[in-house]
């Protein structure tokens, strides 16, 4: 047991120590405010405070942990052996800036709630953050700082027995759209033609045709072959069902279709199924509560996991819904149309409430690549592979979330990334 001496113990200071030293680095960890104690402890000892007793292991603290609610943070990036990092602590800290601090700031989203420029859907996006303006979007620094501060930890404290985590690959689908063209109703389907013929898509209006008739699998039904991709490289994929009503941005089919509830029952046989939430349900809780209850019937299982379609995340509002209809495991923690680590780590972390100042029951299991028909694939595909490797390296776990869609017959490059990804890493998977 780790006993930390720091002169206040607040809901913020408990929860990234508990993150930082137990959940990532297996080091169990009490605190204490009262001097004699910490001069009493005879084993692992570490202080928290802005001038160290003694010449003890010790972090120089910034202030960010004993406040409270949210004002402006100054923030200079140094470098910690090529490692961009802040909060800078002075030569008697025995690593050179305040981690804990860091790592609060980057796992709380501390710059989601401060005033940012909105995209057209009223999402934080990417270039509005510290990592994308200093270039470090693409590494996962938290378990990065982590592991290195476990090396120097470690040196002070050889005795010391550390857990070893082991490097997971976790893909995800999407599934806004089930079919292409099958059950989408009588006025959809004829819109369908007409949209192909005044678009001169012939190909797409024959594809259609053939499909309609039985003569042709549909191009988005690639349930089957995944699942026996999965097998192949024995890896668990998770899948997220877009089942909300029929909107401007969410084109499913109807829940109520036979096929589409066989096929999601089917899919939940042998895979983890969660929720695709609509893109209305951002802002309605109502809308969510109803495809929370509509997935539960279809699965005859509790629906924990859940993704927000679009990625539509604002800090907080939406994980305080996703709390009150007893979601537990949240999967939109990254960017819609850039890669990267949004929260800066590759590792699952327990939401923490800015505005109540409370750890929260909910696991955001963050992810670092997200199809986007912008991306451009030589390019992306590199990026990728270099981020699995930095994923690698900190023993994390690598999650990608891909769309059926994408991994159809039309999107050959998608594809071929998908099955390297399952082919590289698939003694990885998740099981």
């Amino acid at each position: 047991m780790l006993l930390v001496y720091t002169k206040k113990i607040t809901p913020r200071l408990r929860y990234t120590f508990k993150h930082v030293l137990t959940r990532i680095l297996g080091i169990p960890v009490d605190f204490t405010t009262k001097i004699e104690t910490f001069i009493a402890h005879n084993e692992v000892k570490m202080s928290y405070v802005k001038q160290p007793l003694g010449d003890e292991f010790s972090v120089r603290s910034h202030d960010l942990l004993f406040q409270q609610g949210i004002g402006e943070v100054d923030i200079t990036i140094q470098n910690w052996e090529e490692v961009p990092c802040f909060f800078p602590a002075n030569e008697k800290s025995s690593i050179p800036f305040d981690i804990f601090a860091a790592s609060f700031y980057m796992l709380s989203r501390y710059e989601e709630y401060l005033p940012y420029v909105k995209d057209e859907h009223g999402r934080y996006t990417a270039e509005e953050s510290l990592a994308y303006e200093h270039n470090f979007l693409t590494i996962p620094v938290v378990d990065i700082w982590c592991q290195k501060f476990k090396k120097v930890f470690v040196e002070r404290f050889p005795d010391v027995e550390l857990q070893e985590r082991k490097f997971k690959y976790q893909p995800m689908i999407n599934v806004p759209v089930a079919y292409a063209y099958k059950k989408r109703g009588i006025l959809r389907t004829l819109g369908g033609f007409v949209i192909d013929v005044g678009r001169f898509k012939f190909s797409r209006f024959i594809d259609r045709f053939a499909v309609l008739l039985g003569m042709r699998d549909d191009p988005y039904n690639n349930f089957d072959a995944l699942i026996a991709l999965h097998k192949k490289y024995k890896t668990k994929a998770h899948y997220f069902f877009q089942i909300g009503d029929y909107a401007t941005y969410d084109h499913n089919i109807s829940i109520y279709k036979n096929e589409f509830i066989r096929l999601i029952k089917n899919v939940s046989d042998y895979s983890k199924v969660g929720l695709l939430a609509s893109y209305a349900s951002f802002t309605e809780t109502k809308k969510l509560k109803k495809e929370k209850k509509r997935l539960n019937t279809t699965i005859n299982k509790p629906v924990k996991r859940v993704r927000q379609h679009y990625n539509m995340l604002n800090m907080p509002q939406f994980y305080r819904n996703l709390i009150d209809l007893e979601f537990t495991e949240d999967y939109s923690m990254g960017y819609e149309s850039t890669l990267g680590f949004r929260a800066g780590t590759c590792s699952p972390f327990y939401f923490y409430d800015i505005g109540l100042e409370i750890q929260t029951p909910l696991r955001v299991h963050p992810f670092c690549v997200q199809y986007n028909g912008e991306l451009h694939k030589e390019v992306v595909t590199e990026e990728i592979m270099q981020m699995a490797t930095e994923v690698q390296k900190v023993n994390g776990i690598f999650a990608a979330v891909f769309h059926n869609v994408v991994l159809s017959e039309r999107n050959a490059a998608w594809k071929h990334l998908y099955i390297n990804l399952l082919k590289a890493y698939s003694n990885a998977a998740h099981h």
